[in-house]
């Protein structure tokens, strides 16, 4: 069950990819104000000078019950305050100030000096606020604006009216996940990256400082272990901001069975990285990484060279009292966990940009995780600005987790609404997938997820027909399946046609079922257990059973709000027993 609590504090790291151990985090309880009437900037709140009215439980948005405000009302523009000091042991360091996402623009201050602006509702994004602070108390504001209406803002399932309906949920506005300090030298590790090559083993490390070494010997020694065991020690020479390294690991030739990752296998090495200047230690980031290759060859997909099915289910990452914030670390192992004992061995991450402790959890228990960008429902030249910018951050924080398998910046022919017949439409779907191709030439990426798609790495299909003959005849043949038309929609457009991708079918099912008199929405609906089970076993089987769909994504895993298609409530309690699940996802029900 949720361990949701109205004490919530989020007080664990919050990224867990590159680890220091000083660090000092700010949540808990800030003074907050609506700003309806738009007042605070010409009144100078910025300055810290202004009482604000309300108090909020940072990183939880007001729109929450968990931030002990619980209003969904819209209110586009609010301020956030509160005071900090810096620990005495931080003396001559560098301090960073670190926000997780804030939705949808922020503007911060410190001691009423600007320190940093930032669009783009789900990413993270950092600055060094050493030159404005002052010795004990310093006061830190944020302002905040969304966007509530407006429809070529990435905002995936954040619905542009007041109430929720149908697939659209409750907003979110402001501070949404955690913020922090960390001190830092002068010269410092902004970053990590690493490529593994399962073919060679080795991995590829590039070292990103904030500047470079000027005047000064500047190196790395990097250690990386596997079970506690050394597998490799380095010292790299630093001559620029960044360098790269490739490494051998030097493992036992055992076909990497006990080595790679996966899913049933879970392998992870640790990585320490040392940064010495005039050979003195003035950096240390923990970090780790897994050996893994997601591949498409020969028209089948691939993991680790050998040929995998992937069993997703659609995760929308939606909690009662905390909407996109999670109201603790373990709700987010909670739902891999629950995932994993029905059967399935990774999820697509829907329309949002998931909290990096979820992507952690992912990686050390063994799943894969598809990560999938907050679309908007318009197109316009502003919007291809807003998307293009925050889908470049997401893959940039994201790159190092093994568990990341799949990139989805665009689905279901969201905010290119047009794209059958617009060109520029078409071309912008095509330059989101060469876009992440330049940025991760790693991991496969898929024009538009659905239909409609121009060049993929996949053919993806979502199709909510719950007929058991049906669904055996549409994919009963590979020819059968690309004229099919779910929803009468193309599945290719902009003169692109099948080549031979591995076919998909990544959205399905959405069985609606409550346990008493059922009100809410789905594309289906179950009576009873049974019932349930029964329908359950009608959508997945015969696309377990067709030749040729090398993986399914079950819609979903839990209910949100007034959707109720999920294979558990929306507090995370399982609608039927978990082991009939898995015995259906698995193709043994019979």
């Amino acid at each position: 069950m949720s361990t949701m609590t109205q004490t919530a504090l989020r007080t664990e790291y919050p990224r867990p990819q590159f680890v220091r151990t000083e660090w000092q985090h700010l949540n808990g309880t800030w003074e907050f104000e609506f700003d309806d009437e738009r007042i605070g900037d010409a009144a100078e709140w910025s300055s810290g000078n202004h009482a604000f009215s309300r108090r909020i439980q940072v990183p939880f948005t007001y729109q929450s019950k968990l931030s002990g405000i619980g209003d969904t009302g819209f209110h586009d523009l609010v301020w956030y305050k509160r005071s900090f000091t810096v620990p005495a042991e931080w003396a001559g360091q560098r301090v960073i100030l670190h926000f997780g996402a804030v939705d949808y623009q922020a503007t911060v201050w410190v001691n009423n000096r600007q320190v940093a602006y930032h669009e783009g509702g789900h990413t993270p994004f950092q600055t060094d606020i050493t030159p404005a602070l002052q010795a004990g108390e310093n006061f830190l504001v944020v302002r905040a604006e969304d966007f509530s209406r407006d429809v070529t803002l990435p905002r995936g399932k954040q619905y542009w009216k007041e109430d929720s309906a149908s697939i659209f949920y409750t907003r979110t506005t402001g501070i949404w996940q955690t913020v922090w300090l960390e001190p830092v030298s002068e010269y410092y590790i902004r970053k990590l990256k690493f490529k593994p090559d399962i073919d060679r083993n080795e991995i590829q490390i590039r070292t990103f400082l904030n500047r470079a070494p000027a005047g000064c010997k500047a190196e790395a020694r990097i250690e990386i272990r596997f079970k506690d065991e050394y597998r490799a020690v380095t010292t790299l020479s630093i001559d620029h901001a960044e360098e790269t390294r490739t490494i051998g690991l030097h493992d036992f030739n055992d076909h990497g069975l006990g080595r790679w990752w996966s899913p049933e296998h879970p392998n992870l090495y640790e990585v320490t990285v040392t940064l010495f200047v005039d050979g003195t230690q003035v950096d240390k980031a923990e970090s780790y990484f897994g050996m893994r290759k997601i591949a498409v060859e020969a028209g089948k997909l691939m993991l680790n060279n050998r040929i995998y099915f992937m069993r997703l289910v659609l995760d929308q990452g939606y909690f009662p009292e905390g909407i996109l914030t999670a109201p603790s670390d373990e709700d987010l192992k909670r739902d891999i966990e629950l995932a994993k004992q029905m059967g399935f061995n990774g999820a697509r991450k829907h329309q949002k940009i998931e909290d990096p402790r979820y992507l952690y959890w992912a990686d050390r228990l063994g799943y894969l995780v598809w990560g999938e960008m907050a679309n908007a429902y318009a197109y316009s030249e502003e919007y291809v600005r807003r998307v293009t910018a925050e889908w470049q951050e997401a893959v940039e924080r994201d790159y190092n987790h093994p568990s990341l398998v799949v990139w989805v910046p665009l689905n279901e022919s969201w905010g290119v609404p047009n794209i059958l017949i617009d060109k520029r439409q078409q071309r912008h779907a095509m330059a989101m997938y060469f876009l992440t191709k330049s940025l991760d030439d790693s991991r496969l990426v898929i024009s538009n997820d659905g239909w409609e798609q121009m060049t993929t790495d996949l053919v993806t299909i979502h199709d909510y027909e719950w007929r058991r003959e049906d669904l055996t005849e549409r994919y009963s043949t590979l020819e059968r399946t690309l004229v099919g038309k779910p929803h009468r929609r193309e599945l290719f457009v902009g003169g692109t046609a099948y080549a031979g991708q591995p076919v998909l079918v990544t959205e399905f099912g959405g069985i609606a079922y409550k346990k008493s008199d059922w009100e809410g929405w789905g594309y289906s609906g179950a009576d009873n257990d049974e019932d349930f089970l029964a329908k359950l076993a009608d959508v997945i089987e015969p696309l377990l059973q067709s030749p040729h769909v090398q993986g399914i994504c079950y819609t979903q895993l839990t209910d949100v709000e007034q959707e109720i298609n999920g294979l558990l409530t929306y507090d995370r309690a399982p609608k039927v027993p978990l082991e009939h699940i898995k015995q259906i996802v698995a193709g043994q029900s019979r």
